[in-house]
């Protein structure tokens, strides 16, 4: 029994995207201070700043509508939705998709991780992730019980770069790592991979056998015209590579439960029975909702991208007036990883301070890394005033507990 509850206790859910909301009002602040205005939950994506894409809710009525053959599909998902779906992920990635074969429908982006980890990686098991990258795959890791190899991303060295450290990726995959899991653009820092790092850890996957998953779920939120490279387009890729992408962010979706992987059919296999034990399938009614993505109405992306690049570019000007603040300008997606000056108190500390004064809802960057003991991440798809606002109290706790 110790033995179980050390391997839960590892997994956390305290800092997970809308946990922290309900601990505000279990806890007293011991100088007093309580904030009394508006929260901002920056742990995660605001849906009713963001809207989900138009006509979702008709998708899903429809879904409803259709009854027990809706919403007791095969494992996979429904085949004539997975058609859709791999059509329109083939003309997005560059890459033919077998909506058959090499396609699942799964109970969120989240879910298709841990089937696709779960496929992978067994006890004792080497597998390689990235510092710092998406909170979910270091603790994913640890409960199938793999053994951990990071790999430094540099973000703040360059901006010409995403900054993966590839000799160091290529060491770790002579000495015996199994599998790599990454995400692109990277959460938490909105950086994306450059053509030719992609181009190298496809080549060097290749050349050391080694297993990859890709998690592209802001992969449609551009910013500055930059290039995305799908690592599953690469000519010389992965014998075995899955790809994970969603609706959940950027299309503000998240509450149908709703993710697609796709790649090597071996491993979509092994998901499919992993997923028929665990969750059965993604939510019937809810598989019906994909059909309305990539179809958004005419400007729709292209406004979204606007008005997330606008709350970015202002962040990032108070932000940056700040001494011995740090940060990389998003890429892709919704993140700003914020490097902070020394304080008087830990960040977990700080944490709890912004919460309880200031009404400002963070994640601690030690969830990305143990070594981000400065840093927390925040979600900037917010209502532009509010996240101003709530970015100026920051600035002001910064400020009061700056250490000297």
């Amino acid at each position: 029994m110790d033995s179980l509850n050390e391997k839960f206790s590892k997994l956390g859910v305290d800092n997970a995207p809308g946990q922290e909301t309900k601990q505000i009002t279990d806890e007293l602040d011991h100088t007093g201070e309580k904030y009394t205005g508006k929260t901002v939950d920056f742990s995660h994506g605001d849906v009713n700043a963001f809207e989900p894409i138009p006509g979702t809710l008709s998708e899903f009525i429809k879904g409803v509508n259709i009854g027990g053959e809706q919403a007791y599909t095969e494992y996979k998902g429904r085949i004539f939705i997975r058609e859709n779906v791999s059509e329109k992920l083939s003309l997005f990635t560059g890459a033919a998709i077998s909506a058959d074969t090499q396609l699942i429908i799964t109970p969120g982006t989240q879910g298709a991780l841990f089937l696709a980890m779960g496929s992978l990686i067994g006890r004792g098991d080497k597998v390689a992730i990235v510092e710092p990258d998406y909170f979910a795959n270091r603790k994913i890791v640890q409960f199938l019980e793999g053994a951990m190899i990071s790999i430094t991303l540099d973000y703040l060295k360059s901006d010409d770069k995403a900054g993966l450290d590839l000799a160091q990726l290529e060491n770790a995959f002579k000495n015996g790592v199994k599998v790599f899991v990454f995400s692109n653009p990277n959460n938490p820092t909105g950086v994306i991979y450059r053509p030719e790092e992609i181009h190298s850890i496809a080549q060097l996957a290749r050349e050391y056998g080694v297993a990859v998953i890709v998690d592209q779920l802001y992969s449609r939120q551009m910013f500055d015209g930059r290039r995305y490279s799908h690592l599953c387009a690469e000519y010389i890729r992965p014998e075995n590579l899955i790809t994970i992408i969603g609706p959940s962010k950027t299309e503000s979706l998240s509450g149908y439960r709703l993710g697609v992987a796709f790649g090597s059919q071996n491993i979509i296999s092994r998901m499919e029975k992993l997923q028929a034990i665990v969750s059965l399938r993604a939510g019937g009614y809810s598989q019906a909702v994909l059909t309305a993505w990539f179809n958004e109405p005419r400007g729709w992306l292209e406004d979204r991208i606007g008005a997330h690049q606008r709350i970015r570019d202002d962040l990032l000007a108070l932000l940056r007036k700040v001494e011995g603040i740090k940060v990389r300008k998003t890429e892709a997606g919704s993140y700003l990883f914020i490097e902070i000056p020394e304080l008087t108190v830990t960040m977990r500390e700080f944490v709890r301070i912004l919460r309880l004064q200031a009404g400002v809802i963070v994640t601690p960057g030690t969830e990305f890394g143990p070594r981000f003991t400065k840093s927390f991440r925040i979600n900037f798809s917010q209502e532009y005033s509010s996240a101003v606002e709530a970015i100026k109290r920051t600035i002001h706790m910064i400020e009061r507990y700056r250490k000297g």
